[in-house]
Formats: C-alpha cells, structure tokens, sequence
C-alpha cells in the first residue's frame, strides 16, 4: 500500500476542558499528515457519533484528544473494540497517567520520586496542610492536563478558593509540596527519551498561558545539565512512563531542586503538538522536523 492511500483520522476536539488546546494540536498534525500525501482528515467526537468513525473504514487513528474522554484511555477501549489501530498509549496507560493521583501512588510504590501530597476534601484541616507541605504548595484536580484547575498557592488563606477551583474539574483533588528548582520535560518517542527541555515562565508559574499562547516562556534545549545528570534523568522519565503501562509517545514532567534531585510530576500521554509544544522542540533538537516527528508518532519512522 502507498502511503498516500492510507486513510488516517485525527482525533481531535471532544468535550473535555483542553478541547482548544486539541483542535490546534490536531489542525497541526492534520496539516501535515496532508502535505506528506495521505488520506486524512479531523474527527471530532464532539460534533460525530463513534459509529461514524468506524463506518469510515480508516487505517488508522492518530489520536489527538487531550484530556477527558481522549486522554484517560475511553476512546483507547473504543477503538481496541472496534479494532481499529491507533496512536500512542492503550487503555490501561492512558488510564493511570490521566489519574495523577494514582501515578503516585504507583510511583511512590516502586521508589521513583514524587513530590510529597495530601488528597483534600471538604473535611480537610488547611492547618494540616501547611503543617505537613509547608508554603508555597500545589493544588491541582487529580484527573486534569494542561494546568487547568491548577493554582499555587504562597498564602494559606487562599487554600480554599483553589481547592473550589480544582474540585470544578475533579471529585479527587491533591495538595502537592511546591518543588523550588529547575522545570524540565523529557519526551518519550518509541521508548527512547528525546534531550530534555528546560521550561522559565514567566514569575515562574508555567500555567495554561504560559504553555500555549505566552512569548515571554523561555525553552531550553539542549539544556546545560552535565550530560551524566541528563541521561539519568532520561531513563528515570522512561522508567515511570513504563511502569504505568504507557507505550508509544507521550512526556514526563519534573523538576530538579536545589539538591540535583529529580521529582516526577506526571505523564502526559496525549502531550500537544502546537506551536508552543515541547515535544516538538525536543525532536527539533536532533534534528528531525515536525513532519518526521508525525510520521514517527505513526508508526511509519523510526527514531534513531
């Protein structure tokens, strides 16, 4: 089969709080997928019932859905069902690394480092929280990307309108030690790590705003780490994408403190691709571009 007669759907949109950061990740894999001669086009859940999809009888599915409902392995189970091939991670990885709660549950578990947290409620002492976290912390829904329903807070006073704020995403809500130190990402292509990035937003919070539309974020890659402190920190990435059951692409955030010791954030596995994109930048760092990158992801080049 040529290339360009393979039918290939990008899954994009959805319903769930990230669709935007989605449709821009899709049109930009889309467009490429175009200019390299296949047959694609954008399915969008939101607006097209799933029957619709397998009715269309693709090759593939590139799925681009971010968060709920494309990111937490639902459409992974449908498309498994339906036996149609598709991108990244399967279920059971997007499942675990959608619920940050539980990936550090697991990676507490296996002795991979993760910043200290409380799961919060109605019921929880603020006092508590402080005493056990101290000041500045992290509040954030457990089932959320992108930053969204995420603040940082540097008052205790403020512990409860964030908590509000998290639980308008998610039942489970975590209170997380604030890591003071160097923002980085590794990103994962076909189980190797690409060079990492260094992330300074602006005042130092890496929010929704600074991710995507902000010029003021500076990203660093290579990054001036010793390449020994690097390459571990590669393998460690690879090490909690694994043990979640994740496969294929995705990310891994963490920062690095004053000590040189990493803490794991969260996986992404669904990372975006606009832009303003890190995985992107990473691959640009060894030299391939973003149509290699997309035909990586596809499974139709090989890293390395």
């Amino acid at each position: 089969m040529k290339t360009n007669d393979r039918k290939i759907a990008v899954l994009l949109g959805g319903e769930s709080a990230e669709r935007d950061v989605s449709l821009m990740s899709g049109e930009a894999v889309l467009q490429s997928l175009l200019k390299q001669g296949f047959d694609a086009f954008p399915f969008d859940p939101k607006e097209f019932g799933f029957n619709e999809l397998v009715d269309k009888k693709i090759d593939k599915a590139f799925v681009m859905l971010h968060g709920r409902g494309g990111e937490d392995g639902v459409i992974q189970g449908a498309l498994t069902n339906a036996k149609i091939p598709f991108t990244g991670s399967g279920v059971t990885g997007c499942a675990m690394a959608m619920d940050k709660w539980r990936t550090k549950l697991i990676w507490n578990s296996v002795g991979i480092p993760t910043p200290k947290f409380i799961v919060i409620n109605d019921d929880t002492d603020i006092g508590d929280v402080v005493n056990d976290l101290g000041m500045p912390l992290i509040i954030k829904p457990a089932s959320e990307g992108s930053t969204i329903g995420l603040s940082k807070i540097t008052k205790s006073e403020y512990i409860s309108d964030a908590y509000k704020k998290a639980k308008e995403y998610d039942d489970i809500v975590l209170a997380e030690k604030w890591i003071d130190g160097i923002e980085l990402t590794a990103s994962i292509l076909n189980n190797q790590a690409l060079p990492l990035v260094q992330i300074e937003a602006p005042h130092g919070n890496y929010d929704y705003e600074a991710k995507y539309f902000s010029n003021k974020t500076n990203y660093i890659c290579p990054t001036s780490l010793p390449v020994s402190t690097e390459k571990e920190l590669q393998q460690i990435c690879l090490d909690a994408f694994a043990i979640l059951g994740c496969e294929g692409w995705g990310r891994v955030d963490l920062m690095l403190d004053s000590n040189a010791k990493p803490w794991l954030l969260e996986a992404n596995t669904v990372p975006g691709m606009t832009n303003h994109s890190l995985v992107p930048m990473a691959a640009k760092a060894i030299g391939m571009s973003f149509d290699d990158l997309v035909l990586s992801i596809l499974g139709d080049l090989n890293v390395g």
